[in-house]
């Protein structure tokens, strides 16, 4: 287990936070931590009651959005212009992006400013964007470096029209546990970049990762930042993926959950089963249907993303697999939203 890394400083509040923890047994930690995200939600919802754009209006009947994550038509081989023309033909509100494929696009000379017209043009809005920046890295130099990553793409983000970024554990997907208080001072920094820029970076849920599997984690992490910012990126698949209950959504606010990535998985034990066995929602075994109303209960009025790596859906027409994507999506969410 790593430890703090003395050549940071620590906010008070966050020392009064590790002098309470040392008194408390570390199996209980992560129950204190899950109590303090619902905690910090009520404590700072003045946030969204002053217009906040990061996160999803909560007000009037619950309205979810519908995104298409272009990796589930295998973005990486189809031109950005492409993934925007199929998303909006096959009815998506939204679109969440891989930034690889817009470097790939500005590399090949397209701007910033006529890839955010193209978006808007189509009567999509950029809801999230996929990066992999390390910003969670315990050695300062190197979790510095990250941030100047991140900057960069949060900037490409922003410049699009959109708000918001996922930020995986990348860097820590192997190797040591990670402390998880010192994750959380991490996620604060980079919480505090994103708010100097204008785009959420959204704690991401790996079930295949050694850090960050798992929601109690995650939860500790977002607790541990201290931020009024703080929030989840969940996944139907990761969250099966690392051992999560679902029923532990319901410690969860739906306000702190901007963006859900759905899919399914069939009947696979969790070591074997792998990103490409996703499938789309309904035609696996996860209880989405009892997700989605746990969420939407604790207040998720968000966005819905389409994220599979399917290979056999891959082989489609890439128009087909986005649209039977669609209507499968749709077809498990509670009557009424």
């Amino acid at each position: 287990m790593q430890t703090h890394d003395d050549s940071q400083p620590i906010p008070e509040t966050m020392l009064a936070t590790t002098r309470m923890a040392e008194r408390i047994p570390r199996r209980d930690l992560l129950s204190v931590a899950a109590g303090a995200v619902v905690l910090a939600t009520v404590m700072n919802s003045t946030m969204e009651s002053q217009g906040s754009s990061l996160y999803p209006k909560t007000t009037g009947v619950s309205k979810l959005k519908y995104c298409l994550n272009t990796s589930t038509i295998h973005g990486e081989v189809i031109p950005i212009l492409d993934q925007v023309s199929i998303a909006q033909k096959a009815g998506y509100d939204s679109i969440e992006i891989w930034l690889r494929d817009v470097d790939k696009y500005t590399s090949a000379g397209g701007t910033l400013k006529d890839l955010r017209k193209r978006i808007s043009d189509a009567g999509l809005t950029l809801e999230s964007a996929i990066a992999f920046a390390p910003w969670i890295l315990t050695d300062l130099d190197a979790h510095k470096k990250a941030l100047e990553q991140a900057k960069k793409e949060m900037e490409i983000v922003v410049a699009l029209g959109g708000k918001r970024i996922a930020a995986p554990p990348a860097g820590a997907v192997e190797g040591d546990l990670l402390n998880l208080d010192v994750a959380g001072q991490r996620y604060r920094a980079l919480l505090e970049l994103g708010r100097s820029v204008g785009c959420l970076p959204m704690l991401e849920v790996w079930g295949f990762s050694k850090n960050l599997s798992k929601l109690s984690e995650v939860l500790h992490v977002a607790a541990a930042a201290q931020h009024p910012d703080a929030c989840v990126l969940p996944d139907v698949y990761h969250l099966y993926k690392g051992g999560s209950n679902f029923n532990d959504l319901g410690l969860l606010a739906g306000t702190k959950i901007p963006v859900f990535h759905m899919n399914d998985y069939p009947d696979m034990v969790r070591d074997k089963i792998s990103d490409a066995d996703r499938v789309y929602p309904g035609d696996g075994i996860a209880p989405i249907g009892e997700i989605l109303k746990t969420v939407i209960a604790s207040g998720f009025n968000g966005v819905l993303s389409l994220e599979l790596f399917n290979r056999e859906y891959w082989k489609l027409d890439p128009l087909e697999n986005a649209t039977v994507g669609l209507k499968k999506m749709k077809s498990v969410v509670p009557t009424g939203n």
